[in-house]
């Protein structure tokens, strides 16, 4: 196909092409894409006629790409990312006029416990823009990088996509926290005898803190485990139970109410917060201001009440 032929290809169909190869279902390409479900279909008919391929065959109750889909998908996304990326550049920002959309992923303990001061600041400089937010982990985040639908994300992270970069923000402290009422810190024994309450995406009953106390010969006993942190003031207030919670966690979970934060009676390694962003984005204006501004805020070490 030369230069001329490229006229009769409509770019918001391979647009489209992608949503589909990464959602593999009509429905939420309609809603990934703020478009009826017939305009899918129709999308993806055409998308078939100028490939000459099935692209997307049903596959019980889910629909599975062709290795021909695969193969298109892999060439036409680095071009697609080189194309956003242009159009980013040539655009100029100003924070204080723009209404443009900012999706972010973060990760439960992020969102609750950084994302308030930096969301304050983002409406003061930029009173229109819009901000989405995704719940992402680092299991959630390649995905979401690699598919487009968060341009940015801050959590712990392992393995993300190849054009993907990565920032360290802080280490992740940790804090005991507590509703009883009586003084002074926890000892060991006793921060091993009392329930323990954690919060876990995926329900796992241990994390990171137990290999921790394995190191020093002793175990909890996790008796509840809930998937984010906005509950666990209600539920730790006046009991036993006590949560080991990230420190910028535990400080808006103090705050204004009887619960306290004490610092941990063992050693427990500081995992890294990381800012990620895809690297189509590296360059965007527009990007760049936001990941400043993230870095800014959710880089501040926090005072925890005792």
């Amino acid at each position: 196909m030369n230069r001329n032929d490229l006229r009769r290809v409509d770019l918001n169909l391979l647009v489209i092409f992608e949503a589909l190869m990464f959602e593999r279902n009509l429905t939420r390409v309609a809603e990934k894409l703020f478009m009826g479900q017939p305009a899918v279909s129709a999308a993806l008919a055409r998308l078939r006629d100028l490939f000459d391929d099935p692209l997307l065959l049903r596959n019980g109750r889910g629909m599975e790409p062709t290795a021909r889909a695969l193969d298109i998908l892999k060439e036409i996304q680095p071009a697609l990312d080189t194309i956003s990326g242009a159009v980013s550049r040539a655009k100029d920002f100003d924070p204080s006029t723009s209404t443009d959309v900012f999706r972010i992923g973060l990760s439960d303990d992020a969102e609750f416990g950084l994302l308030p001061p930096l969301l304050t600041q983002l409406r003061e400089e930029a009173p229109g823009i819009i901000v989405v937010v995704r719940r992402a982990n680092y299991l959630l985040l390649p995905a979401l990088l690699a598919s487009g639908e968060i341009s940015v994300g801050v959590s712990y992270t392992t393995d993300l996509p190849a054009n993907a970069k990565r920032k360290k923000l802080r280490d992740i402290g940790c804090k005991v926290l507590r509703g009883d009422a009586r003084p002074g810190p926890l000892t060991l024994d006793e921060y091993c005898a009392r329930p323990h309450a954690m919060v876990s995406f995926s329900g796992d009953l241990s994390g990171n803190i137990d290999l921790d106390l394995a190191k020093v010969g002793r175990a909890r006993k996790v008796v509840l485990a809930v998937p984010q942190f906005n509950g666990l003031r209600a539920l730790l207030a006046g009991t036993e139970l006590i949560a080991t919670v990230p420190d910028y966690a535990a400080c808006a979970l103090v705050e204004g109410c009887a619960l306290r934060a004490d610092d941990p009676p063992f050693p427990i390694n500081e995992a890294e917060l990381s800012m990620v962003w895809s690297g189509v984005h590296d360059n965007d204006p527009a990007e760049r201001w936001l990941r400043a501004r993230i870095s800014q805020f959710m880089s501040q070490a926090l005072d925890v009440a005792p």
